[in-house]
């Protein structure tokens, strides 16, 4: 079954939401708001990573980089497993990355149009030399 399906199956559309369920779909979208997390989703792609693979790839603290994975996992967005002594963090649900594609899809679509727009509206390019004289 597609993903589009699944999602249709088990949630009904938005403007039928309660204010709760609105509320875990803003919930959602603020652990998304927020570069540093956002880069670690991305660097999840390639696989789990320990907390320090993480804070050494991001150039941010342990102290640091717990917290985001911390609030990503309570969100949903992470999965942890303890290996020995570590915990190595993955992705929970890969639709995660459909998502941020749509949205920079998206981005990448508003800024070619705004690029156009003012182009449309850039004085010409003046020439060199002198002006014509006046007739």
């Amino acid at each position: 079954m597609a993903p589009a399906a699944l999602t249709r199956v088990f949630c009904a559309p938005m403007q039928n939401f309660t204010p709760d369920a609105l509320a875990q779909v803003a919930d959602y979208f603020q652990a998304l708001s927020e570069p540093t997390r956002l880069r670690i989703i991305n660097l999840l792609r390639d696989g789990p990573r320990s907390v320090g693979e993480l804070a050494l790839d991001t150039g941010h603290s342990v102290a640091n980089v717990s917290r985001h994975l911390a609030l990503l996992a309570q969100r949903g967005l992470l999965a942890r497993e303890s290996r020995g002594t570590s915990v190595y963090y993955h992705i929970a649900d890969p639709a995660i990355y459909e998502l941020c594609n749509l949205v920079c899809d998206n981005l990448g679509r508003r800024f070619a149009s705004t690029a156009a727009q003012r182009e449309a509206f850039a004085p010409a390019p003046r020439r060199r030399g002198r002006a014509p004289a006046p007739r």
